[in-house]
């Protein structure tokens, strides 16, 4: 069965406090299905500047969000983000920021294709997503086919998603799910990206997840893949 946020007629429904102070960061904060009315207009109605257009799906407390558009002030670049308090307490993280060459959505990853429209994105970046462990709950997985088909379809021919998790049975289901979906190429995948790799764009930034796992001794699997178009 499909999760329900993947079909056109969603509807946020929430009783939060934290969805009304975030109204205070409207400068860059969108909520809910707000997002998805500069679907294919980004960076002429939002932006309002060309650039290459970049989206992040849970940017958790944003330390990778922020070190990126500090290196890449030239970028647009969108961060996602569900859950409330992070959301809250990461808005008030990037409203200190004095470019704000960035916008946040506390909104949904299943909604990319009715936030962005066919050929939008640049590049997509997707860190330590919750692994959902247990296999009555795998079904919540954002790696599996309606969402690749949904990013695929944002995604420029040629771009690339990168993707980092800790979880050594999530990449081996991301594996799967990729390799039978056929719309990406695998430019590299990894079970150690910090050994096999270590001067990769994907370990120069490390995000509060990472470096605990890093501590923890846990070794770092990656994917990097090429929108087949």
């Amino acid at each position: 069965m499909v999760d329900h946020s993947f079909k056109e007629d969603f509807k946020y429904k929430h009783d939060n406090p934290y969805h009304d102070r975030l109204a205070q960061f409207s400068e860059f904060v969108l909520r809910d299905n707000e997002s998805e009315e500069h679907k294919g207009r980004w960076n002429q109605d939002v932006f309002k500047r060309d650039g290459k257009l970049f989206l992040e799906i849970g940017s958790g407390a944003g330390h990778f969000m922020v070190d990126y558009c500090v290196d890449h002030p030239d970028h647009n670049f969108v961060g996602l983000d569900y859950r409330f308090k992070r959301s809250f307490a990461l808005a008030k993280k990037l409203s200190s920021l004095e470019n704000k060459n960035f916008r946040y959505l506390r909104a949904k990853g299943e909604r990319i294709e009715f936030q962005f429209a066919e050929n939008e994105l640049d590049g997509i970046f997707y860190f330590f997503p919750d692994p959902w462990p247990k296999s009555r709950h795998n079904k919540k997985r954002l790696i599996q086919e309606p969402f690749l088909k949904g990013a695929h379809k944002v995604l420029k021919p040629g771009a690339i998603f990168y993707i980092k998790t800790d979880h050594d049975d999530y990449a081996e289901w991301m594996a799967r799910e990729i390799k039978q979906c056929g719309l990406f190429d695998i430019l590299l995948e990894s079970k150690d990206m910090r050994a096999e790799h270590p001067d990769h764009f994907l370990c120069k930034y490390t995000t509060g997840f990472e470096r605990i796992f890093l501590q923890q001794g846990i070794k770092i699997k990656a994917f990097v893949l090429q929108a087949k178009k």
